[in-house]
This record gives C-alpha cells, structure tokens and sequence, in this order.
C-alpha cells in the first residue's frame, strides 16, 4: 500500500530552521519591487518595452512548465522564480530588441541556465544572466543597439533619436571610459549634449533620461527597491554595497567621476537584483562581502580597460562559478558555542 502523503517522511541535510516565510512570499516580494522598475521602463521607452517584458515574462513560465511536465517533474509556476527571471532578463536587454530573441533568451534562461542544473535553487549561475549572456554572444548588434528615452521633450544626453550602437555614443558609459587615457567628466557631458550643468546631467541619469537597457535607468527606483528588500530582510546589504563600493574605487583611481560610475549602466540593478540572488551568492556575511567586492573588482576594470563599456553580467557571471569555494573556505558552523575567556565553553 502505498503511502499517504500525511504519513510521508521527508530528509534533507541540517542546518534546519523553521520561519513562516516561504518561498512564495519571498517571491512576490521581490516581483513587487520590479513592477514599478519595470513600469519605469515602459514610460522611457514604450511599447517595445513593455512588448519585451511581456514576452520574456510568458515564454520564461511556459518553458519551464513545458520543460518539468516533458521530464515528468512538478510543475511549479505558482512559485513564481519563471517569472522573477522572465522580469530580469527583460530588463537588462534593449528596449529595442526583437521579440523573437527575447524568446530564445528565456528558453536558455529557463532550460540551459536553470532547470538542466537542477531548478529553482540548484543553479550554478543567475539564469537571467545565462540567458543574456547568449544572447549578447549570439547578437552582439541587436544587443547593442539603443534607443533615447522620451522624456524631458526627448532630450538624451547620449543617443540620438535614431538607433545607434552601444561601443560608439548611445550609452553614458561610453563616454567614461578612458580613451588615451583622458576621461571626460560631467561637465564636458553636460557642454556635448545640452545641458545647463554637472547638476543637470546627474539629476538625468538619475531617473533615468539616457539611453541603456529597459530597467537599469530608474536609479531612484532601485535605490527605493534595495531599502524596501533590505527592510523586509529579503536581501542582505553586504554582497550589493561591497560590489558599488570596489566599483567606484577602481573607476575613481582611473579618473572616472564616482557619480557617474553609479548612474551609468546596470551597475545598481545589477547590486540589488542579481548579486542578491540566494542560489547563486554566498551563505556567509564574509563570504558575501568577498563575492560583491569581486563583482565590483571586475566590473570596474572592464569598465577601464575592457573591449566594451559595461562589465556587470560578465563580473555576476565569473563570481558565481567561485561561489562555491568561497562557501567551502569560509564555512558557516553550526551548533558550535563561542569559547568565552579562559578556555571555557
């Protein structure tokens, strides 16, 4: 006779603690803080944002339940991690990209990046950044390729009203990066593009009124999503600010404007929403600072001497696969006392 489900017995490996947050909670926690980010990037960028996102969101939660039915596993849609990933990925491609890529985007997120290594929690590397990590190798033109928001009567203080390609001019990073060694600051951005002032080009990139990917503008919504996370205790803040932090110093020593640093990219989406992510970041409070402090490392000297402008998804990328020997060489031990003054216990 086989078992009832009340009478089945469960094992898995110690430390066990029992809270009554679950899994779902956590979730829709986290999907809450995306929504106005992700709304936010509809309002810069229309349509195909919002095209984009709905499209990453759906096949990222109809693969993955194709994907448990085909080999005959529990289908688990009501968690919601298919759609926390379709979100993610959406947001750190291009307004602009097609949908058609989208989708095979989120098929390599869901299949490749997550689900072939085990589903939600057994994944080695973020899947949102698996599956943009393809598409970016698979169609660098598509993949930077940006539009200018329409705001502030369409001014952008680096794309054009027409599509143009990321390496050239349509992203602040861009304009940054050391070229013969000379970095321009806020104020020769600001004399190039129309602005009044630093203070003018600062307050831009700050809500998000320059071209780049669909939710890494909105800074003051991520700043607004990293409290709210850590408040909530969903997040924890070393692993986000240990990878900010190494970043503006790297960029700083090469001359690079530190608000710039913050306020170009996907360098605080990439803080708050990938580095945070449970599967794929250290157990450890020391281990975490490590693992952000190298995001931040490399992020940063990609920044100053890489081919490309941006470094956040190869620097998550390379940190995740160490993740597990940092937990091995920073363990956490469990049950054990701390020894108190004279060698008692």
């Amino acid at each position: 006779m086989a078992p009832s489900d009340k009478n089945e017995i469960y094992l898995s490996s110690s430390p066990h603690s029992l809270t009554p947050v679950t899994t779902r909670m956590i979730m829709l926690t986290v999907i809450g803080t995306l929504l106005p980010v992700a709304a936010w990037g509809v309002y810069l960028f229309g349509i195909p944002a919002l095209v984009n996102l709905v499209a990453a969101v759906v096949s990222c939660v109809v693969f993955e339940a194709l994907f448990r039915k085909l080999t005959r596993q529990d289908v688990r849609i009501g968690d919601f991690s298919a759609v926390i990933t379709g979100l993610l990925l959406a947001m750190v491609i291009t307004p602009v990209t097609p949908v058609w890529m989208t989708v095979l985007g989120s098929f390599f997120a869901i299949v490749v990046g997550k689900e072939f290594f085990g589903g939600l929690g057994a994944n080695v590397f973020n899947p949102a950044l698996v599956g943009r990590a393809f598409m970016f190798v698979s169609f660098a033109q598509p993949m930077t390729t940006w539009i200018s928001p329409r705001t502030a009567g369409g001014q952008d203080a680096l794309a054009s009203a027409s599509y143009a390609d990321a390496i050239t001019s349509a992203t602040p990073l861009t304009y940054i990066k050391p070229v013969d060694g000379v970095v321009q600051s806020a104020a020769e951005i600001a004399d190039k593009s129309g602005f009044f002032s630093s203070s003018e080009v600062y307050l831009s990139y700050f809500f998000g009124h320059r071209g780049g990917c669909i939710g890494e503008s909105a800074i003051f919504l991520l700043v607004a999503a990293f409290l709210l996370l850590l408040i909530t205790r969903v997040i924890d803040w070393r692993a986000p600010v240990a990878m900010v932090v190494t970043a503006v110093a790297v960029t700083f020593l090469a001359g690079i404007d530190p608000l710039l640093t913050l306020l170009s990219g996907g360098l605080v989406f990439g803080a708050v929403f990938m580095v945070t992510d449970y599967a794929t970041s250290p157990v450890t409070p020391l281990g975490r600072i490590i693992f952000g402090a190298g995001c931040g490392l490399i992020t940063g000297l990609i920044r100053v001497f890489g081919g490309f402008p941006e470094g956040v998804m190869f620097a998550i990328l390379i940190m995740n696969a160490l993740v597990p020997f940092l937990d091995r060489l920073i363990p956490r031990k469990y049950g054990k006392l701390p020894r108190e003054k004279g060698g008692q216990v």
